[in-house]
Order: C-alpha cells, then sequence, then structure tokens
C-alpha cells in the first residue's frame, strides 16, 4: 500500500527548494536573487543542526537505526542535486548578470596592481589585527559554523594550518572604482589568501581550501520536570558551540587523500563530510554591497497607515468603537507599538501582560513595557526561554524586565509557550475593561516588516475573559478552564477543530455546501491528516495554503481528491495561521499561532482567535482568496512534491498576491 504521508524532512527539503526557485527566477531582481539564496543557505545550515542531527542521533538506536540510514540516504542525495542547481544558478547566471550592471567578483588571481595594494593596506590595517590561526592536530576545536581556511604546509609534524575567518569584519569588501568603471567586490576570504605570507612567514605555502563544521543545536529540555530550568538552559547553550558534528562543508577540490587527512586528525565520520565549493557560509549574501541601489532590488513598498484608526485620539476608543485587524507587513506595525506605549502611560490602566517568544535586538516592545513598569502598571511577561536560537536573548530581556518590576512566567518542562497574547486592563466607570491584541507572529518589530502576519485588537468581552484565563493558566498551570471561543492547545485546540471538520462532513453527506480553506506553515500532524483525509472521501472541499512541511498527499485517488495545496514563497515570509470553515453558510473564521503540527497541537500553549466582526471576517477571507487565486508566486504540492509552479490558463490575469494584497489593502485604506 503506498505511504499516505509525505516524509517531513523531505518535505522541508522541497520546502527549502522552493526557496532555491526564486534564486533561479530571472524575474526576480538580481540582489534579491542573491538574498534567496543567502536563505537557502541559512535555511538548510539550521535544518544540518537541528533536523539531520536529530537523525545522526537516531542511528545510534537499533530500533530506529535503519530507517533514520535510508532517510539520510535521501536527505543527502536531495541536498546534493540542490546544492548543483544552486552552484550552478550562482556561477552560471548570477555572476554574469552582475557583470552585466558592471559589478564583478574579482579574487586574489586576478587583481590589478593598485587593488592588490589597496587590499593588503586593508588587511594590515582592519584584518590582520583580527587572525586567529592555528596548526591542525588532533587537539584542533573548529567552531561551530565558522569559516576556515585550511592551509597547506610542506611540514611533516603539520600538515595544515587553519585560519579563522573573523566575523567582526565584513565578509564583502568594496573595492575603489577602477579605470574599467567596473564596481569590485572581493570576498574577505580572498583577502586573507592573498596576505597568508604575512600569517606564516616562515612556511612554505601550497594549496588553500575552506572548511566549515556545523555542529549539533538542539538542546533537549523539554522532557526534563525536575531542577531548575533556567539554570539547565544556561549550561546546555554554553556547551551549544561544542554539540557533535552534523556537517563538515570542504572545498570539493580538495583532493582525496587530503581529505581523508584531516578527516582523520579530527575524528569525523563519513557521514559528516559534504562537499561545498571554495567559499562557505552563503548566508552572508544578506549583506553583499550593492553599488547601484536602489536597482537591482525589489520595488519599496511602504508600511500603510490606516487612516480609520488614526482618527481617534486613542486607541481604547478605537477598540471600544470595533474590531480592527492589522495585516503586516502590508500596514505598519507601528500602530501596535503606539498602543503599548498609550497603555504604559494612561494613568487608568492597571496591568499588562503578554506572551513573549521573540523581539527584535533593540526592542521597542519591551522598553514600552519597562516604562509602563516605572510609571506603576503590572507588568505580567510570560518568557518563552526555549524559543530554538532565541534562548540567550530572551533570558536577557527577562532579566531586563525582572529588573523593571515586571512579573516575569518562565517556560514549562515539557510544554512551550508559543500564542502570540497581549491585554490591557483597564479601569473604566469603576470596572475592569480589557483590550486585547492577538496575533498570528511574534511581537517583533524588525520581522513585521518581513513577514506576513495579522494581528486582532479587540475588547469582545468572551475573548478577553478567555486570554485572561490562559495567563491564569500560565501563572498556575494545575488551573484548567474551558474555552468556549478560544481554541487553545495542548487540551482543546485539536478536538475544536475536528469537531467543525466533522460538521463540515455532515453538511456534505446532506448534500450541502461543505469547505474549508486553511492556512499554516507546516502540515505534519498525522491524525490531522486523517481527518482531512476523511472529509475529503465525504465530498468537503478542502483548499489548503501551506509554505513549508506539507506532509499530505493531496488529489490522490481514493484519498484526497477534494485537496488542493499550495505554496506560496514570494518576497515577504508567509507567516500567518488562518482557518475558515463554511458552516451552511454561516462561516467560522480563525487566525491563530498554531501550525497543524503534533508539536503545535500537543506539546505547546497555542490559541486560535475567532474573528467574529463580519467585515474583518471579509477581510480575511479576500486575502486568503488572493492567495488561493496566485499565478505567479504559487506552487502546485502534488503527492510527490514536484513544485510546479501554477499553470495560468489563456487569457489569465496574472496574480501575484503579495503586490496584489498590498493593493486591495491599499484601496481599502483609501476608502476607510
Amino acid at each position: 500500500m503506498q505511504e499516505k504521508y509525505y516524509n517531513r524532512e523531505l518535505s522541508w527539503l522541497s520546502f527549502n527548494e522552493r526557496v532555491l526557485q526564486e534564486a533561479q527566477n530571472k524575474s526576480v531582481p538580481l540582489i534579491e536573487r542573491l538574498k534567496f539564496l543567502a536563505i537557502y543557505s541559512s535555511n538548510l545550515n539550521e535544518f544540518f543542526r537541528v533536523r539531520v542531527a536529530m537523525q545522526r542521533n537516531l542511528l545510534k538506536q537499533d530500533a530506529h537505526k535503519q530507517q533514520a540510514k535510508e532517510l539520510l540516504i535521501k536527505i543527502y542525495e536531495q541536498v546534493n542535486a540542490q546544492q548543483i542547481k544552486f552552484r550552478d544558478v550562482f556561477q552560471n547566471e548570477i555572476l554574469k548578470e552582475l557583470e552585466e550592471h558592471n559589478i564583478q567578483l574579482v579574487n586574489e588571481k586576478n587583481l590589478s596592481e593598485e587593488e592588490e595594494s589597496f587590499l593588503c593596506s586593508f588587511y594590515d590595517n582592519a584584518v590582520h589585527p583580527h587572525i586567529e590561526a592555528v596548526d591542525l592536530t588532533v587537539t584542533s576545536f573548529l567552531e561551530n559554523n565558522v569559516n576556515y581556511l585550511a592551509v597547506e604546509v610542506f611540514n611533516e609534524m603539520v600538515p595544515f594550518h587553519l585560519v579563522k575567518i573573523p566575523r567582526s569584519v565584513s565578509r564583502f569588501i568594496k573595492l575603489p572604482k577602477g579605470k574599467n568603471e567596473k564596481y569590485s567586490i572581493i570576498f574577505l576570504d580572498d583577502v586573507i589568501r592573498l596576505n597568508l605570507s604575512k600569517i606564516f612567514p616562515d612556511e612554505e605555502i601550497g594549496s588553500v581550501y575552506s572548511v566549515k563544521l556545523t555542529r549539533d543545536a538542539d538542546i533537549h529540555l523539554d522532557d526534563e520536570f525536575s531542577g531548575d530550568l533556567i539554570e539547565k538552559l544556561e549550561k546546555k547553550l554554553a556547551k551549544r558551540d561544542f554539540g557533535t558534528p552534523a556537517r563538515f562543508q570542504y572545498d570539493k577540490d580538495l583532493p582525496k587523500d587530503k581529505l581523508k587527512q584531516i578527516k582523520n586528525i579530527l575524528n569525523l565520520q563519513n557521514e559528516d563530510l559534504v562537499p561545498g565549493a571554495k567559499y562557505n557560509n552563503w548566508s552572508d549574501f544578506f549583506s553583499f554591497p550593492n553599488p547601484l541601489s536602489p536597482a537591482l532590488e525589489n520595488p519599496k513598498l511602504p508600511p500603510l497607515t490606516y487612516p480609520a484608526l488614526e482618527r481617534y485620539d486613542s486607541y481604547f476608543k478605537a477598540i471600544e468603537d470595533r474590531d480592527w485587524l492589522l495585516s503586516f507587513p502590508y500596514q505598519s506595525y507601528d500602530y501596535f507599538i503606539k498602543f503599548l506605549n498609550e497603555a504604559a502611560e494612561d494613568k487608568k490602566v492597571t496591568h499588562i501582560k503578554m506572551t513573549i517568544y521573540r523581539v527584535a535586538s533593540n526592542s521597542r516592545v519591551i522598553k514600552a513595557l519597562v516604562k509602563a513598569c516605572k510609571n506603576g502598571k503590572k507588568v505580567t511577561v510570560f518568557q518563552e526561554i526555549k524559543a530554538r536560537f532565541d534562548e540567550e536573548s530572551n533570558l536577557y530581556w527577562a532579566g531586563i524586565l525582572e529588573k523593571a518590576g515586571a512579573n516575569v512566567l518562565y517556560s514549562y518542562p515539557g510544554l512551550k509557550v508559543h500564542s502570540k497574547l497581549a491585554i490591557v486592563s483597564r479601569k473604566e466607570g469603576g470596572k475592569k475593561s480589557h483590550y486585547a491584541f492577538l496575533a498570528t507572529g511574534n511581537f517583533h518589530e524588525k520581522t513585521a516588516t518581513l513577514y506576513g502576519d495579522h494581528g486582532l485588537f479587540t475588547k469582545h468581552k468572551g475573548i478577553t475573559k478567555e486570554v485572561n484565563n490562559i495567563f491564569a493558566f500560565l501563572e498556575d498551570f494545575r488551573k484548567r478552564f474551558e474555552f468556549k471561543h478560544l481554541l487553545v492547545a495542548p487540551d482543546h485546540m485539536r478536538s475544536d477543530l475536528y469537531s467543525m471538520i466533522d460538521q463540515e462532513i455532515k453538511n456534505a453527506l446532506k448534500g450541502k455546501k461543505a469547505s474549508m480553506i486553511l492556512k499554516m506553515n507546516s502540515l505534519q500532524d498525522k491524525r490531522m491528516i486523517d481527518k482531512l483525509y476523511e472529509a475529503s472521501q465525504e465530498g468537503v472541499k478542502i483548499q489548503l495554503i501551506v509554505r513549508g512541511i506539507c506532509c499530505l498527499k493531496p488529489q490522490v485517488k481514493g484519498l484526497s481528491e477534494n485537496i488542493e495545496v499550495v505554496s506560496i514563497v514570494d518576497r515577504f515570509l508567509e507567516h500567518v495561521r488562518a482557518f475558515v470553515f463554511h458552516n451552511d453558510g454561516d462561516r467560522k473564521v480563525y487566525i491563530s499561532s498554531a501550525d497543524l503540527m503534533t508539536r503545535n497541537l500537543s506539546k505547546r500553549v497555542e490559541a486560535a482567535i475567532p474573528i467574529y466582526d463580519k467585515n474583518v471576517q471579509q477581510e480575511i477571507i479576500d486575502i486568503l482568496n488572493l492567495q488561493l487565486s496566485d499565478n505567479v508566486k504559487a506552487r502546485v504540492i502534488d503527492e510527490h512534491q514536484t513544485n510546479q509552479f501554477k499553470e495560468r490558463g489563456l487569457g489569465d490575469t496574472h496574480v501575484r498576491s503579495q503586490l496584489a494584497i498590498y493593493h486591495y489593502l491599499k484601496e481599502k485604506m483609501r476608502k476607510s
């Protein structure tokens, strides 16, 4: 029998190939194509640090060894095929197109005398003070995710020296414009290659190869229920960069005997070895200089203002009148920041509560909460310190908030808090009123310019009461509540979603229209997939928008004929989770922080927010329909995940949903 589910890891690689497709797409501005190479590389690095490392660990367990081995073979095959495409698009397309715009990427071997003189001086002043070089021996330790040059020397005792590429110096150096009127850019790596004799003045230097080691980055805390969680986390963070190898990238031109020599010295396994190129850490292409800016980049889409909201002199008055939906990055995130600051300064406000998963490096959100503390407000923050790769940042901000006087709640062992909830309590006419901002994305003003998300301002009594109940649970996890409005994980969200899917099935069996639109980042939970298969088989029309992992196989006869899946990869990261159920014409609409993954439904505190305002409902549905109509950036997810772009019929209007959403909201704001 054919497997009903697509493998999670291979599906993720399929998603990353969609990112690579954007780098291959010649309709994408040239500098943006370089950024997609950077995104692809950054994604892949994290994949090896977490997911591949996990599979490698399973090799040590007899019960999972064979399955993990077979999966790793498939992963490496898929990654190697993608890496060939990656190098091809960079070397044979992007470099040539840069040349056509008089931008050339030079190396240490094709410099003019003037350029070489400039770079030698630049090295002496800006690079050499940061250089670290060691002999490659059995005691050598390669830092995690750091570029090194393996410098061959003719020394019987030490076959290679290792030179660390310093992170404190820009990876790309712009050269003075020469007589040829070209803009020349060089890798820092090559500046160091040019000056190796200054690092090893007494050595005869041979060939030089780029190498990089990626280490296991996962921190296994989910099942630890005893002891001081913060203390344990701090200890494990200190050891993260010392994790076991997950991927050793090496210059593919490195001779096999030399590779074997390095492998033995560093005690690496064959499974660790991944051929690369002359340069590693392609994620640095985020900072590739563009001397022709803003040419070769995406046209700017300035965040839209919301005139109807700005007519109010107080956010509390605005939210008193109606619910307000904000859609980022199309609309300005400043509205939420201003709401927080107004709450921090308003004399009637008594309490502010928030869940924090990730925040910006210079967070205006945290600054507003600190201000509220100083103004005598009670501030309660649940700080999720297990947000992967943001653990240290979150511990830091938790300390800032505690110092300011906030009541900071921390992670529970075995349970992550992923919901995005903010609620303000205010004395009004002798009573206490509650105002909430409930979001699909983090309270992070930087990612709000890059990620597609929704946030809802509401004063709905039922919703705000239940948001406060979630905070009561977070303060004492022994408490349990019934929820009539919110869908809350881990206790209720799964069963509530099942009930709404079952209602669509009942309507379909009665001959009524039955349909649903579900949008998310990832769909992996097998029980939820089975429920969607069941609905499809009973005639429910299901439209899915899934950015990343999709373990469901659509359009399979006898299983999922009524399920269609598209994935959109474009200039903004699709991050909204939204659920729409037809419900015999009385539509049920939710926005959420939760994907349909087992971890979200069963191991995290999540919330899906009901949208009761009919105008807001329609706005969400209009946006979803624009995405379902996308025939420029949408890929059809089929049972084999071939990532074919959605076909356009003869005479069909081109719909690029992200631009269409921007113009839809711009027109709507103009009329508001």
